[in-house]
């Protein structure tokens, strides 16, 4: 059979040829620029007082431009986005809003409502979601209300305030898509929704901004700028890319009665307000906030008579948008200075989103709840619009511009990331958070791919390839960890991540990018050799490392100097680095298939790994102690004061970590490696106590005659397990938490020089300043360590196979073999998102308005960590990049998945047998929110090119129709005419009208859908060795 590619794949694949560059243009526009570290000019490092919000509309910022549904190339020189005002505000709503560290009782928080509905891997169809309110924004509330809440209440959030009462905000809608064949022609549509029961106004601002690169003296090309060339015309002038034409349409009135609403144009520069700021003369007449006072304040003088600058809106005013109507604006940004084309322009809409669909039903082809599809979907939509361009050059930050009047003092930001003079970025990528956290962090990075390598494998690899870069990482090996602190440790999971992305695309791809692997592979030698150098204070092979991404879990803050003195020795960092060691080994083993030298380094991996193991459990004639405690069967760290150490006995996560140490080695791989088997027999017979305590016998073998790298032996596996699915320690409704529950009742605490140190359970928020105060380890729920406990039992199954059973959960009877306590894991986290028998999500809370509203209730935050009792979502709220991880688990377990708060897993959905013959068609996905055929007002010039197209007219015919008939009638404001057009084509409504024709599937396609369903029917349910090994 042919492969039958869909468009979208088409797109990557032109993308990755480099044949067309559809990527070029994205969602890679920051949703705040203000108050981060790049922008902190301060000497005391206050980033948050630096750069406040109120600042931000009259500021022009150095490093980067953010916006509302932000579009922009992929170095955010030209950016585009949309402004909104409803009569009421004090400002536009130019951006999103939410309150600094020191104002949140939990830090950092955005106060806003949006969603990301929809985009594809190359940002051919994109869709975003804003609530606005048709009352003035309750910015004072907001802050007012949480100063006045400690650390253990709940936030005070937009929906407690008056904003959405009686549904009184509009929906606003924003949605790009790319033509046919051109990745730089972009359409876009802006639909505004009242979801009230009165009428309201609300200005509606496309704007477009040339980040200001002239101002600092480090770009010498002739300065960019935007000009009118007509009423619905703005020709973009920029010496990177040539001409492009920004071009609107006039949109049609609010009702049938009303004249069609036009554009006006208007024009700034991206320039500070040095008067308004710092009561010093302006270097323009024409500044970066104009277009505030301009249409608030009615000052005429504050935007360009001459219609050009460096900043443009198109000011649509719509005066009264009836209750329950709506809407709409078409714009375009294009090559060609050409006419926009409302009916053509929907068309795309429509075939884009078909496209999309298309797309990600072959992601995941299987039978499944459509809920689980949307969740799925949802997932992959905010993942793609967390994508931004970053940029930081720290030679330039530390020392000053070259246009700068003033220097940076010497040691400017408190001294922050002084040795990182090197770092020297301006990427597109994966962000966690583009509100909370606009900038990329480590640990993250590597999770995030995951999801990334299902739908784009090549941005996945690029991802972990830039971190390893030697633009990025230190000359001494360290991987830069986050910009507030990139010298801060994150857990060595790198590795890991490249060897999946690897697996993950030659398994859904077909493609085995070995160079990939292997260049990482020689980088991350040096990250490896960093932490053995740098972490493994004693050389003793138990590592320190600090907080390890794992903020606030232990007792003290272990990124500084114990309180007590001494040294920690960690658990996790050890485990970690028993990790790192066996993935290495993986990948060694991987790359030896083509190259035998790596055989070597794969043994120095080996070796690595047993020595670690030995000093995590063990005790010696050198060595008094280990981080095993024997009585209560659970790791734990330590400080080592050099005649003696005392343990930590908490419960958490650090105990777990050492399970990720797992590795399963082939019969069949061995033999093919006979230089790496020979070393394995030297070190085990040469070593026969060491070998004996950390390698599942070599005569005894596992399953499939399998041999067991692991931490951990059968007993103390079990052990640990027994506490991790215990419901009154580790084990909640919707996954491992990240300290037991024990210590709800059994706190640690621990007084040293008159200061009192306690853990305690905390399921939801954190009760300290540790770390921001804004993430919480003593109790929530975290997606990636979840993620990796599940792929460590899945491994161990793969050893010990179905025989090995352990209750789970503790205490119920339910004796499980470890795949099926996996996917007992996954699916309690796929819970999160999923509607209860009563309709109610557990990561939204107990809120009626986000599981009950219907313009609500079908919309899944990704919120960052989740209430360990009750699963409520915390933290960063609308898109915390690892945890759409979810997207790769609905993927391999979403067709067994029960509906929350039901008896154990059923029996998976039922495929016939004879798979050839299936109707496939009653499985096609449903379109999700706002779906893109939607028959929506358009001009009576639009609808006349409609009739025409409809009736097959030839070009001679429709010209003269046009000319003679149709435009004539439009009048000077071009007024609505769709009553005469629809008697020629009466299949249009005027109203919105939600169409059920889905995306057209040819045979090839499905069989396609048919040939997985037969893939799916055929495996071998639990062994899933591929994915995590390397094999013969």
């Amino acid at each position: 059979m042919v492969m039958s590619y869909t468009a979208e794949e088409l797109r990557l694949r032109q993308d990755k040829e480099r044949t067309h560059y559809w990527k070029k243009f994205g969602p890679y526009l920051l949703e705040r620029e203000w108050a981060t570290v790049r922008e902190d000019y301060s000497s005391n490092g206050d980033a948050w007082l630096d750069f406040p919000f109120e600042h931000s509309r009259s500021r022009t910022y150095r490093w980067g431009e953010d916006g509302l549904a932000g579009v922009s190339d992929t170095h955010q020189l030209i950016c585009l986005s949309m402004a909104l005002w409803n009569g009421n505000d004090s400002i536009l709503k130019e951006k999103l809003y939410g309150l600094t560290n020191s104002q949140g009782n939990h830090g950092e928080d955005v106060k806003e409502l949006y969603y990301y509905l929809d985009n594809t891997p190359t940002h051919s169809y994109m869709k975003y979601l804003y609530k606005y309110p048709h009352s003035a924004f309750p910015y004072k509330e907001l802050i007012d209300e949480n100063a006045k809440r400690g650390r253990l209440d709940r936030e005070f959030e937009i929906t407690d305030t008056e904003a959405f009462k009686d549904n009184n905000y509009f929906d606003v809608v924003f949605e790009m898509a790319k033509a046919d064949e051109d990745p730089e022609e972009l359409y876009f549509r802006i639909t505004a929704y009242n979801r009230g029961d009165k009428a309201a106004p609300l200005h509606i601002m496309p704007h477009l901004v040339l980040r200001n690169t002239w101002g600092w003296g480090t770009d010498s090309r002739q300065k960019p700028s935007l000009s009118a060339t007509d009423e619905y015309s703005i020709e973009v002038d920029h010496a990177k890319f040539g001409k492009y034409h920004w071009v609107f349409a006039p949109s049609p009135g609010s009702t049938d009665e009303d004249p069609d609403v036009e554009p006006q144009l208007l024009f700034t520069e991206n320039e500070t307000n040095f008067k308004r700021l710092y009561n010093q003369e302006n270097i323009s007449p024409y500044v970066k906030d104009a277009f505030h006072d301009f249409i608030i304040e009615n000052d005429e003088k504050a935007i360009n008579p001459e219609n050009k600058g460096t900043k443009a809106c198109a000011w649509y005013k719509f005066d009264s948008v009836p209750a329950g109507d709506y809407v709409t604006l078409r714009y375009k940004l294009s090559k060609s200075p050409d006419y926009l084309d409302e009916f053509e322009l929907d068309q795309v809409f429509a075939k884009r989103q078909d496209e999309a669909d298309s797309f990600y039903w072959k992601i995941n082809p299987l039978p499944m709840k459509d809920t689980l599809r949307q969740v799925q979907r949802q997932a992959f939509a905010g993942l793609l619009w967390t994508k931004q361009f970053y940029h930081f050059i720290h030679d330039y930050w530390s020392k000053g511009d070259p246009n700068a009047k003033l220097r940076p003092m010497q040691n400017r930001a408190d001294g922050r990331n002084k040795d990182w003079k090197h770092l020297y970025i301006e990427d597109i990528l994966s962000m966690p958070d583009k509100w909370e956290y606009p900038f990329f962090a480590a640990w993250d990075t590597a999770f995030q791919c995951i999801p990334f390598a299902m739908v784009d494998p090549v941005f996945a690899k690029k991802q972990i390839s830039l971190l390893t870069r030697e633009w990025y990482m230190h000359p001494n090996g360290q991987i830069p960890a986050y910009e507030w602190n990139f010298s801060d440790v994150n857990p060595p999971v790198h590795a890991w991540s490249a060897y999946r992305i690897f697996k993950i695309e030659r398994k859904m791809y077909g493609v085995e990018d070995l160079e990939f692997l292997e260049t990482v592979f020689h980088k991350l030698l040096l990250n490896f050799t960093w932490w053995v150098n740098r972490k493994d204070f004693h050389g003793d092979n138990l590592f320190g490392g600090g907080f390890l991404g794992l903020d606030n879990i232990g007792v003290f803050n272990r990124s500084e100097d114990l309180p007590t003195g001494g040294t920690l020795k960690q658990a996790d960092s050890t485990g970690w680095m028993a990790f790192f060691s066996l993935q290495m080994l993986n990948i060694a083993l991987e790359l030896a298939k083509t190259k035998p030298v790596y055989e070597n380094i794969a043994s120095k991996f080996f070796e690595h790994f047993i020595m670690i193991s030995d000093a995590l459990s063990f005790k010696n004639e050198l060595k008094t102690f280990s981080l095993w405690n024997d009585e209560d069967k659970f790791f734990y760290d330590a400080i080592d004061y050099g005649t003696h150490t005392d343990s930590l006995p908490v419960r958490s996560l650090v105990g777990l970590i050492p399970l990720y140490a797992s590795l399963t080695l082939e019969p069949d791989l061995l033999d093919r490696f006979p230089s790496f088997k020979k070393r394995l027999e030297w070190f085990v017979n040469n070593n026969k106590d060491v070998a004996e305590r950390n390698i599942a016998s070599m005569e005894a073998r596992g399953m499939g005659e399998r041999l067991l790298l692991s931490l951990v032996s059968k007993d103390k596996l079990v052990s640990i397990l027994q506490r991790m699915l215990d419901e009154d320690e580790f084990l909640s409704d919707y996954g491992i938490r990240s300290l037991s529950k024990y210590h709800k009742d059994h706190p640690f605490s621990l007084d040293v020089s008159g200061q009192h140190y306690k853990v305690e359970y905390l399921p939801g928020e954190s009760d300290s300043g540790m770390f921001g105060g804004n993430s919480n380890w003593r109790g929530p729920i975290w997606f990636p360590t979840n993620f990796l406990l599940v792929e460590a039992l899945q491994r161990f199954y793969l050893y010990y196979g179905p025989e090995l059973k352990v209750e789970c959960p503790k205490g119920s009877g339910q004796m499980l073999n470890l795949a099926q306590v996996a996917q007992e894991i996954q699916h309690r986290l796929m819970h999160l998102f999923v509607p209860d028998e009563n309709g109610r999500r557990a990561c939204i809370g107990d809120s009626d308005l986000f599981n009950s509203d219907p313009y609500f209730a079908d919309y899944v935050p990704f919120y960052e960590y989740f209430d360990g009792d009750t699963g409520r979502g915390l933290g960063a709220s609308h898109q915390c990049g690892w945890t759409a991880v979810v997207a790769k688990w609905i993927h391999d377990n979403g067709t067994s998945c029960r509906i929350p708060k039901t008896p154990h897993t059923p029996a998976e959905p039922q495929i016939p047998s004879n798979v050839s013959e299936y109707d496939v068609t009653k499985f096609v996905p449903k379109t999700g929110p706002f779906p893109g055929r939607l028959i929506r007002r358009r001009l009576g010039k639009s609808l006349v090119n409609l009739t025409i197209h409809s009736l097959d007219l030839g070009d001679d015919e429709s010209e003269a129709r046009l000319n003679q008939n149709a435009l004539r009638r439009m009048g000077s404001r071009g007024e609505n005419v769709t009553a005469d057009m629809e008697s020629l084509a009466p299949q249009l409504s005027r109203g919105s009208i939600d169409s059920q024709e889905g995306p057209k599937y040819d045979n090839e396609f499905f069989s396609q859908i048919r040939d997985a369903f037969k893939k799916y029917k055929s495996r071998e349910s639990e062994d899933r060795h591929e994915e995590f090994e390397a094999e013969a």
